[in-house]
């Protein structure tokens, strides 16, 4: 177990990724300002220096804007980084983490709609030390998704853990991470970021916070289907070959199956049994012609994922940022 600071010099960084959330910010910072408040003089679980940071990902509305409003009522606790423009959740949820770990000793992620349970933040700290350099939220339950929402992601994270992957089930981005376990998530440069499966890949200590989930109070969900699609074929594409490995299983048995039919058709045309059978054919070239679309798409994912990859472009860039002074 690495040392701690006592909690009264403890740095927190509260990393928040924004989206078009300019109706949701002025509630958030203000609900997050007496959090923070609280967390300094009334439990002195953390240092002055704490702030909340928000990440712009490249807004179309006026989000920017209002994190520099906030930022200069508050400049001693609330700090904005703006990306030059829209690179997806969690580039901008990374881009937070790298710009607050050289300036914090822990963070601790959330949505900026404050769905989650703000009142967890003590467990994670409490956890944190007692020994764990990442702490995971997790949610009590889903019972504010819809149920078509609810029985995809449980069918999701069953097919990750069948897939190798250690994500937790209904885990959240809402976690805790120290500036250890920061520098260890800088070393991965993957492009096609899934960072509920990468990061329990670092392997340090870690724990489990379970939390409840709230209705959002103001604004509308930008996290739209597609989003959510091409996170989850990240999540399915970054951590396991086994996919490809199913197309190889599924040619190999059609391939044992073909030879065995054509051996039934030899011997069947040897008795005189063979009859025209226009459905069997044009059944049999459906089939295959649907195996081999689906093997070229999913090989087509990852081969187009290592074409991403081989590229190396940057995953994002800083435009601007308020509040940054250094606090260390």
């Amino acid at each position: 177990m690495l040392p701690r600071k006592p909690n009264n010099e403890l740095i927190l960084y509260l990393v928040l990724p924004c989206y078009n959330e300019e109706e949701t910010l002025p509630y958030s910072a203000e609900i997050l300002l007496r959090k923070l408040s609280c967390l300094i003089h009334e439990e002195g679980l953390i240092s002055e220096k704490s702030r909340i940071l928000f990440v712009d990902d490249g807004s179309k509305d006026r989000t920017w804007e209002t994190i520099t409003q906030l930022s200069n009522a508050s400049p001693h606790q609330i700090s904005g980084i703006h990306l030059a423009h829209n690179r997806g959740h969690q580039n901008a949820l990374l881009a937070g983490l790298m710009y607050a770990k050289d300036r914090c000793d822990v963070t601790i992620s959330m949505d900026a709609d404050l769905q989650q349970d703000i009142h967890a933040i003590e467990q994670f700290l409490q956890a944190y030390q007692n020994g764990c350099e990442i702490v995971y939220g997790v949610r009590n339950s889903r019972s504010t998704d819809s149920f078509f929402k609810r029985a995809t992601a449980g069918a999701y994270y069953s097919m990750l853990k069948w897939l190798g992957c250690s994500a937790a089930r209904n885990a959240a981005d809402y976690r805790l991470m120290s500036a250890v376990s920061l520098q260890a998530l800088s070393e991965y440069s993957e492009v096609n970021l899934y960072l509920r499966g990468l990061i329990p890949m670092i392997g340090f200590q870690s724990g489990v916070v379970h939390f409840d989930v709230s209705k959002r109070e103001h604004g509308t969900s930008k996290y739209t289907l597609s989003k959510m699609l091409k996170l989850a074929m990240d999540g399915i594409t970054s951590f396991s070959v086994r996919p490809i490995r199913l197309v190889l299983g599924l040619g190999a048995l059609i391939f044992t199956i073909s030879m065995i039919m054509i051996i039934l058709f030899i011997i069947d045309y040897f008795c005189g049994n063979t009859v025209p059978g226009w459905a069997t054919l044009s059944c049999s070239i459906w089939f295959l012609g649907g195996v081999q679309l689906l093997s070229l798409g999913i090989i087509g994912e990852y081969v187009g994922r290592n074409y991403e990859e081989t590229k190396k472009r940057p995953r994002y860039f800083i435009a601007d940022t308020v509040g940054d002074e250094e606090t260390r």
